[in-house]
């Protein structure tokens, strides 16, 4: 199961598919339009998929048609998060002819891509279900797809990481830089930022795990470190208490996320179920 993965409003959400229904749509669906006309017939059928994975977007999938057409039934029989087998029939389907032909490319391709999304998150949740530390998503998105690709991690199991530039403070090493330090940074963003915002700071170095400590950040990610530095980090931070949360990233991959897991930090990020995920093959079947 995901974790509570929660779906984005309909007002956050018609505006994005409404848009990508324009987009294909364009000057009306030509063989949908020249196929029927009068009374359009209702038809149904069914979703397939054509490989195991892990489901989602389902709901999504059933408000692209609904927007076209809102007597359109989509009745999803996976739930999110569910796994599903080659060859099962994972939704039915029953509206208006014209609508389902309509929507069937933006529902089939939301739902692969966010499927598939899903399945790799599942991997990299499972490979360090024995551990406390959990998996989070990046901002590494596709431009306009962050809000569901950050869905679909949830769905996976995965926890989402800051959604935009306004989450939270992270400071990293061009920031560090432009301050002239770790400790400068720290000191103007807090000047700057809401309560309760958090900081968090990146680190590559020892140096500057202690001198992200002693300026009081609330996050600290070790960034590319050897293991041997990650575990001595941890030790440090840990030794002045469990207010500090540590994340680890960096070139994460499904081989080495238990040992990076081994070392204790409480979040390990990385974008590779956005980034490196292929598509859940999925199919729509008319009766």
């Amino acid at each position: 199961m995901g974790r509570h993965a929660t779906l984005p409003p309909t007002i956050l959400l018609d505006p994005l598919l409404g848009d990508w229904l324009r987009e294909d749509i364009g000057r009306g669906d030509r063989a949908t339009q020249g196929l029927f006309s009068g009374e359009m017939p209702t038809t149904s059928g069914e979703w397939v998929a054509k490989q195991a994975g892990v489901v989602a977007g389902l709901p999504i999938a059933a408000r692209v048609f609904r927007l076209l057409e809102e007597t359109t039934e989509f009745v999803p029989l996976v739930a999110e998060g569910e796994p599903c087998q080659a060859g099962q029939t994972i939704a039915r389907f029953e509206g208006k002819a014209d609508a389902l032909l309509t929507g069937e490319r933006v529902a089939l391709n939301l739902a692969m891509r966010l499927s598939g999304i899903a399945t790799l998150t599942r991997r990299y949740v499972e490979a360090i279900a024995d551990f406390s530390a959990q998996l989070a998503d990046t901002r590494k998105t596709t431009p306009g797809l962050r809000l569901l690709e950050k869905y679909a991690t949830q769905v996976g199991g995965a926890v989402n990481h800051r959604m935009g530039l306004d989450d939270m403070a992270m400071i990293k090493d061009n920031h560090i830089q432009a301050a002239g330090g770790i400790g400068k940074a720290i000191a103007r963003v807090r000047q700057s930022i809401p309560y309760p915002m958090a900081i968090e700071v990146e680190t590559t170095t020892l140096e500057e795990v202690e001198e992200a400590l002693q300026h009081g950040a609330d996050i600290i990610m070790l960034d590319n470190m050897t293991i041997e530095c990650m575990e001595e980090a941890v030790r440090r931070i840990r030794e002045k208490g469990d207010r500090v949360k540590i994340e680890a990233s960096g070139n994460v991959t499904l081989e080495t996320i238990r040992t990076v897991a081994e070392t204790g930090v409480d979040y390990i990020s990385t974008s590779a179920p956005i980034t490196r995920s292929p598509w859940l093959d999925l199919s729509m079947r008319f009766k």
